[in-house]
């Protein structure tokens, strides 16, 4: 029978970029901005304190997102936890497509094994990766969250199959956030369920050559994220970001839509990325992220 450890555990979870251009469902990219989660196992029930993004917004019950896989997945390793007490610090910034969903997802399922005895022998890092993919509905952020760097992903006769590169170190990121968020599910809900052959073989051969161009061929990247399967189906959801990207391909920046948006993000050299930032137009508010090597961390707390 399993049991908790008794430990406090911290986790640490990166935002992620899906899609990236042409590689929609399929490409995920780790940043360099993140949450902490620090569950500490009490004598009974369930506080949860959270500070930073969304602080006013989530649940403080057993519907938030954390909890609510953390509780999922202690009942899967056969634990009762009695009482838990998490506390939440946000950075990744709510339904702005960098990842803030499979960064919560995440975390719950590390915080989980973390929690557990045996763990790390009982929930496996593919079986982790399956239950997060099972619960985020597509595997790019995911992936991105748990292994770091430029994954791959794909559903492999119900498993998630999963590549992982290094991005090139020169690489760094500009995320132009907007003040307002859209749902994902219903930016989704604007896509075709069909789109010209022309399109669906531009888009493949752009993904190919987008990895390339992530990891070894930076000069590559403003041809490699050119997209023709989904952000301008996506566009009139976010007008302004959709113009963005627009702009900042015309001056030659390689630019998309983060994930579902409304988020732009920038991939550049890293010296040319401070100066993008401070030209950001207004109402956004512009981050400079690295590209983040490094998934998602559990450890004592």
């Amino acid at each position: 029978m399993s049991a908790l450890t008794g430990r406090p555990v911290r986790v640490h979870v990166p935002a992620t970029s899906a899609n990236l251009g042409p590689g929609f469902d399929a490409l995920g990219l780790a940043l360099g901005l993140g949450d902490d989660v620090v569950v500490t196992p009490r004598g009974e029930g369930l506080r949860i304190d959270v500070e930073g993004e969304g602080a006013a917004d989530v649940p403080r019950d057993e519907r938030h997102l954390v909890a609510r896989v953390l509780l999922a997945t202690l009942g899967r390793l056969g634990v009762a936890p009695g009482g838990l007490h998490l506390a939440c610090t946000n950075r990744i910034p709510h339904a702005r497509g960098l990842g803030s969903s499979a960064a919560a997802i995440v975390a719950g399922l590390l915080a989980a094994r973390a929690l557990v005895d045996d763990g790390a022998s009982r929930l496996g890092d593919a079986e982790v990766l399956d239950l997060a993919t099972a619960e985020e509905g597509h595997p790019d952020n995911v992936a991105a969250c748990l292994l770091g760097g430029l994954t791959l992903a794909w559903d492999d006769g119900g498993r998630t199959g999963v590549l992982r590169h290094d991005p090139d170190p020169g690489t760094a990121a500009v995320a132009y956030v907007p003040p307002g968020g859209v749902s994902t599910h219903e930016v989704r809900r604007l896509l075709p369920a069909t789109v010209p052959h022309a399109d669906a073989a531009a888009n493949a051969g752009r993904a190919a050559l987008l990895v390339q161009a992530l990891t070894r061929r930076p000069d590559l990247l403003l041809p490699a994220t050119q997209d023709r399967l989904h952000q301008a189906y996506r566009a009139p959801a976010m007008p302004g970001s959709a113009a963005l990207v627009e702009r900042l391909r015309a001056d030659g920046v390689p630019a998309v839509v983060s994930g579902a948006g409304p988020t732009v993000l920038a991939l550049v050299p890293a010296a040319d990325a401070p100066g993008l930032a401070a030209a950001a137009p207004e109402g956004f508010a512009a981050h400079v992220l690295a590209l983040r090597a490094e998934g998602a961390t559990a450890a004592p707390a």
